[in-house]
């Protein structure tokens, strides 16, 4: 029941980066073999090559939700870059990202792509500078599709998942209270299991209720709400955004225990006029009890439960930076995991906790020693977990596609490739755009692509047998940075982008592999 604003999916430590060099690989790869059959197809100098096949760009896995103990909302976003690659050729090595266009040496590019043959055509005259491009929607984002379990529903338009451990707690929750309902009403027999079933599902609905409270709180506030899913120790509430102010962040943290403390009042106050001893009674007692247990729990003061969101929010309040708050609220959780994993076994047996010491031995002990090593366990981890995001987005705003994007050169759609690197050389740059006869960008040739191609057959190959057709969500603002760049990047994955100015003309090709170095350099330097 903690509410934990997200990336991306995301707790999840950003998974992004260490995928995507594989899938650069796998394009490389595909060149190679392209390549070399050119070199075997040809007869002559005079002859094409067919275009090359394209490496499919591979989807990008969505954040990993984090379990918490009770409820928690956990970010949804991964986050990462989004192209992937796959193990195969090795890709040419690009340098470090620098300010501006940027561009290595032509030194340099030679090193990575070759130098061109004596064979090489003579230079043809250059096309007309790219101007503009032609305008068009923005890209639609791919419906996102979280997997949870099975899809209980659609509240307020937010998906409803019931994880599959839910009904491992479920049979764990109808075996234990079953057991207590044989001392309490011992005429049920076995029927008692079935009102103890029926205890478990009630008590997960007050979860839900619960974690509504979390997503109705974000949506009035504009954060969009991934999913909401039922697991082990309760609920998780993927928010994908972080509050922007703290004032917002304490309250959309506050709501989850404040409404379970109002489900305990009305399970309460629907006791009085019941008898006690009797199915409806004990039904109703055991709700108010576990509702104010779980509000109690979430409002202990750590992350990445409720009350740790509300210390951060203070905090946050206190010195201006979320950092701080974030910082300050997970080494409380940490402590308070540690709190859990000695003091609930040492209250069970001391009977604080409401049954004779005398009764907490054998096999109960085992089982209270191993339910304070889960919660301990869930605590700490979701207090490391808040630290990292927290990290994660305080430098993501360090990328920018203005900075990492590479100088590219317009080149025809039959150019030979080795007569295409030549001016990328003569020029600087780094990539290569084809455009057409007006001008207007059509495709990019491949990095992975180019070094898939010998060095003598690079005279043959024309330039569109390596390259991939632009798509809409191939075209990225020179403007974008942190979050929004990712969410762009995670929209249409590809191994390059086409970076345009607002008003339209062409900027340079953003490499996915830089966007990752970029990425990884800026998690590795501290806060």
């Amino acid at each position: 029941m903690p509410a934990e604003a997200a990336p991306a999916d995301g707790e999840s430590a950003p998974q992004g980066p260490s995928a995507r060099e594989d899938g650069s690989r796998t394009a490389a790869a595909n060149g190679s073999d392209k390549g070399e059959s050119d070199a075997e197809a040809a007869t002559g100098p005079g002859d094409e090559t067919a275009p090359a096949a394209e490496a499919g760009p591979a989807a990008e896995a969505g954040p990993a939700a984090q379990a918490g103990p009770g409820d928690e909302t956990a970010p949804a976003a991964e986050a990462g870059p989004g192209a992937e690659t796959a193990p195969g050729a090795e890709t040419a090595p690009a340098a470090e990202a620098e300010a501006g266009h940027g561009a290595a040496s032509p030194a340099e590019v030679r090193a990575e792509v070759g130098e061109p043959t004596a064979s090489t055509p003579a230079p043809a005259p250059a096309p007309a500078p790219v101007s503009s491009l032609p305008k068009g929607p923005p890209p639609p984002r791919p419906p996102e599709q979280p997997r949870g379990g099975l899809l209980m529903g659609r509240p307020f338009g937010v998906p409803v998942y019931v994880a599959p451990s839910w009904f491992l707690v479920a049979a764990l929750i109808t075996w234990v209270f079953g057991n207590q309902l044989d001392r309490v009403l011992p005429e049920l027999g076995v029927a008692r299991y079935l009102v103890a079933l029926f205890f478990a599902v009630a008590f997960y609905a007050s979860v839900l209720i619960h974690e509504l409270a979390h997503t109705i709180a974000a949506l009035r506030f504009k954060l969009p709400v991934r999913r909401i899913q039922l697991q082990f120790f309760g609920g998780v509430s993927e928010i994908e955004k972080e509050a922007e102010t703290p004032g917002r962040e304490f309250w959309l943290a506050f709501v989850g225990p404040l409404l379970s403390l109002v489900l305990a009042g009305v399970f309460y106050l629907a006791m009085q006029p019941v008898e006690r001893g009797t199915v409806p009674g004990v039904l109703l007692a055991g709700l108010m009890i576990s509702n104010l247990i779980v509000a109690i729990f979430n409002l202990l003061p750590g992350l990445p439960l409720d009350g740790g969101r509300m210390l951060r929010a203070v905090v946050w309040k206190i010195t201006g930076r979320p950092m701080s708050g974030t910082v300050a609220a997970a080494w409380v959780g940490r402590a308070l995991a540690v709190s859990v994993l000695i003091g609930l076994p040492l209250l069970t047996q001391s009977g604080a906790l409401g049954s004779s010491a005398e009764d907490s031995v054998g096999m109960d002990t085992v089982t209270d020693a191993l339910l304070a090593a889960i919660l301990a366990a869930i605590i700490w981890t979701g207090a490391g977990n808040s630290l990292r995001m927290a990290r994660l987005r305080e430098h993501l705003p360090e990328l920018r596609a203005r900075t990492l994007t590479r100088r590219a050169v317009p080149v025809e759609t039959h150019t030979p490739l080795s007569e295409a690197l030549r001016r990328a050389n003569d020029a600087g740059a780094r990539a290569l755009v084809v455009v057409d006869a007006n001008g207007e960008p059509l495709s990019l040739v491949r990095e992975a692509a180019i070094v898939g191609v010998p060095e003598h057959r690079r005279p043959w190959v024309a330039v569109s047998g390596l390259a991939q057709d632009l798509s809409d969500g191939m075209r990225v603002s020179a403007e974008l940075a942190g979050e929004g760049l990712l969410d762009v990047l995670r929209a249409t994955p590809a191994t390059e982008y086409l970076v345009v100015e607002e008003t339209g003309e062409i900027f340079g090709v953003l490499s996915a592999a830089d966007v990752e170095r970029a990425f990884v350099k800026a998690m590795a330097r501290p806060s």
